[in-house]
């Protein structure tokens, strides 16, 4: 591999100048203004497969947007490693809060990032992360080094919830067959303590409706005779946690998987520097579930928050109004032995159960994903950890992450294949806000890492 990481080095201005390109694309999904803008990414995706060594490049059409497919299959009796990406990004807004154009890339200093960052939307989710593999297998390519098969699947539909993949894996399980699931689109604890994602959460999202009165009454005449759907909704809300951080819901913790001592223990190896995180995000104190750590709180254990409530007059000025309805949007992060299904349906019983007689509710489910574990003992994950030790030149931890892939559990499902979470950004990136950054330092070590993983994975 030393031929390979000298052309690495040799060749990162034009890696650097080449991720420039991808990212001046638009390739906003949620947005149909964008169409041509994503389509465009596409076949960028694809020309970069190519000129990289690729075969069978493909740009295959679903019933979204297209997904990018190549390979490089050198030896059928090898192990198989499938690289998933998505090209397609958040929308950009608010615009007004950027210090830079969002598809202008720029390089940047900042505190974590003296050697700078790439601002602009996608650098870090997930532009950055999956063109570090197109790089990485260049590499391999241009060096004659590369030691078993690749394929690669880049899909457009990420960012608005995947939705025509499960539809594309059920329909090419033969051409996406694999050992394993290579991705690059979560973070490390920090560039002083590389990690590996061993874990993440699943997710159930519901929207609740609290309906009062048959239309808006006046607060004057009606007020405190009269059900408030607003006030009703926010009672209610309450009474989902308790004072110890604990979800109130019958049943929520029935199945949730008892993480270990020794596990624990083994987790909580990395610096749990609370100042840091207080002052990262603004707070003076934290709070979450008695008995538990941060680091636990964030990635082990179940949580339930409120991402949106509304009702009533919002308006400019004042309107005295009792609202006819209330409304919230709720998301739930499971873990291993929860499913979306089981904890939507103990929400829709809790919440009718303590519903006041005075109105009348409604649970409407949106998404769910199951949770994901990937044992640290296991040869995917041996593989990763050594593919950064060996760039980093450092230890490094198994992972668990609070967020949710929901594709990690569809590929185990339809592929029968396990996901290595090998991610490069920090949980600082701003990914999905204004600013968002990746580093130059965890761009080139992504780079050099995957020829590593594919040498320790190709050995066993």
């Amino acid at each position: 591999m030393s031929n390979t990481q000298t052309y690495i080095n040799e060749n990162k201005q034009r890696f650097l100048e080449e991720l420039f390109d991808i990212l001046r694309i638009a390739s906003i999904s949620a947005d149909p203004a964008y169409k041509s803008e994503v389509l465009k990414c596409a076949d960028e995706v694809a020309r970069h497969l190519k000129v990289a060594g690729a075969d069978n490049v493909e740009i295959l059409e679903t019933k979204g947007y297209p997904i990018v497919f190549g390979e490089k299959i050198i030896d059928a009796n090898l192990p198989t490693v499938l690289v998933y990406g998505h090209y397609d990004v958040q929308p950009a807004d608010p615009l007004e809060l950027w210090t830079s154009d969002p598809f202008e890339p720029v390089v940047k200093t900042t505190e974590l990032h003296p050697e700078g960052a790439v601002f602009a939307r996608g650098s870090a989710d997930d532009k950055g992360q999956f063109f570090m593999h197109v790089k990485a297998f260049e590499a391999m390519m241009k060096t004659d080094s590369l030691p078993c098969n690749v394929k690669f699947l880049i899909e457009g539909e990420e960012e608005v919830g995947s939705a025509s993949l499960a539809d594309f894996l059920e329909d090419n399980k033969e051409k996406l067959s694999c050992d394993v699931i290579l991705i690059s689109d979560t973070h490390i604890y920090s560039n002083e303590q590389p990690t590996v994602t061993t874990g993440l959460r699943g997710l159930s999202y519901v929207e609740v409706e609290v309906e009062g009165p048959n239309r808006d009454l006046h607060s004057g005449l009606y007020g405190g005779a009269v059900p408030n759907p607003i006030n009703v909704l926010s009672k209610m809300i309450s009474e989902l946690i308790d004072d110890k951080g604990h979800i109130t819901i019958d049943g929520f913790y029935d199945n949730v998987l008892i993480v270990s001592d020794e596990d624990r223990a083994e987790m909580n190896k990395l610096k749990d520097d609370q100042e840091g995180y207080k002052k990262s995000i603004g707070l003076n104190d934290i709070q979450g579930e008695e008995g538990y750590t941060t680091l636990e709180r964030a990635s082990i254990r179940p949580t339930l928050d409120v991402n949106g409530i509304w009702g009533g007059y919002t308006g400019e000025g004042a309107k005295t109004v009792i609202a006819s309805k209330a409304f919230a949007k709720i998301s739930m992060r499971l873990v291993p032995n929860q499913t979306p299904e089981e904890i939507t349906e103990k929400f829709n019983k809790h919440f009718e159960k303590i519903a006041p007689k005075s109105v009348k509710v409604k649970v409407t489910p949106h998404h769910g994903g199951m949770p994901y574990v990937l044992e640290s003992n296991t040869k995917e994950f041996q593989a990763a950890k050594k593919a950064m030790e060996k760039a980093f030149g450092k230890e490094v931890l198994p992972y668990r992450s609070g967020g949710s892939i929901p594709i990690t559990s569809l590929f185990e499902k339809v592929l029968g294949a396990k996901s290595v979470l090998m991610g490069f950004g920090l949980d600082s990136d701003a990914i999905h806000s204004p600013n968002e950054h990746y580093g130059l330092y965890n761009y080139y070590k992504g780079i050099e890492s995957i020829p590593y993983f594919f040498e320790f994975y190709a050995r066993g």
